[in-house]
């Protein structure tokens, strides 16, 4: 999951979905709230089991030693090898949709929805789309903070790239940088505040709405294509804009056959992943 969220484009709840924890990730976090007192009444134990603590602890401890470990080493490749890093994670989406498709009933209402957030994802993730520029206020970090957590907890779509859209993503990496403590605050709090809202919606959706809302997660991802594609034109690089082009028509080395390569190792190591996953689920 970090491994993907090192990258401003690439949503790192992908990886939830594929691993088949996602549903079990979005109700331990609905459940912290209302299991709060238990913890502020040293009812720890009960309090942890309510939560899934033990799904979490894990979860978060390997997040940040793959920080320690991973890091450096996904922002040199990106760096030094963007086309097969593109590669791989665009093997990582399409497969990563179709498992989840694959869990699907399909009928008409579910294809439609499907369609409707593909189109919504595809223009949302548009390389060409240009930032706004709009003045930063205490009252604008708020709401790129509800934008971008609730954007970072649906596959397909990366919280940090709607950083990027709004134009608040160098101010929150400079916050990061310099230890600017009230920005920081500002914005985590208003992000605590709508994961934990925007958690409870999906929990409600996947219980009542499930195979509409496993559609819509789909066209989600299958929109998001769109930003990865691994070959790109820039348009201009202060605003981080694009345009995609075909492999022949980029200025340099395309490294098709590479890019294929990567393409098909990311399907071959999600595949080895569902079936892992079946092997000790059984067990």
């Amino acid at each position: 999951m970090w491994a993907c969220d090192v990258i401003p484009w690439v949503s790192w709840w992908t990886i939830a979905v594929i691993t088949g924890i996602y549903e079990r990730l979005i109700q331990a976090i609905k459940n912290i709230v209302p299991n709060l007192k238990l913890f502020f009444t040293w009812k720890w134990k009960t309090f942890r089991k309510n939560i899934d603590g033990n799904f979490l602890l894990c979860l978060i401890l390997w997040i940040w030693t793959s920080i320690v470990l991973f890091a450096n080493i996904i922002t040199s490749a990106m760096e030094n090898y963007p086309i097969l890093i593109w590669s791989f994670f665009v093997g990582l989406i399409l497969i990563s949709a179709v498992f989840l498709g694959k869990q699907v009933k399909w009928n008409w209402k579910t294809v439609l929805c499907l369609i409707i957030f593909w189109i919504l994802a595809f223009f949302i993730t548009a390389p060409t789309n240009t930032p706004l520029s709009i003045t930063s206020t205490w009252r604008w970090t708020f709401i790129c903070g509800a934008i971008a957590i609730c954007a970072m907890i649906l596959p397909g779509i990366s919280g940090s790239f709607m950083l990027v859209l709004l134009w608040m993503y160098k101010t929150i990496m400079l916050a990061v940088k310099d230890f600017d403590i009230a920005t920081l605050c500002i914005f985590w709090a208003w992000a605590v505040i709508w994961i934990v809202l925007f958690s409870n919606v999906l929990s409600w959706l996947f219980k009542h709405y499930k195979m509409i809302t496993l559609a819509s997660l789909t066209g989600f991802m299958l929109g998001s294509l769109n930003k990865i594609w691994p070959w790109k034109e820039t348009l201009d690089v202060n605003l981080w804009t694009a345009k995609n082009i075909l492999p022949n028509q980029y200025n340099g080395d395309h490294q098709i056959f590479w890019a294929i390569v990567c393409f098909l190792a990311w399907i071959g190591i999600v595949l080895l992943i569902e079936f892992l996953g079946k092997k000790f689920s059984k067990k």
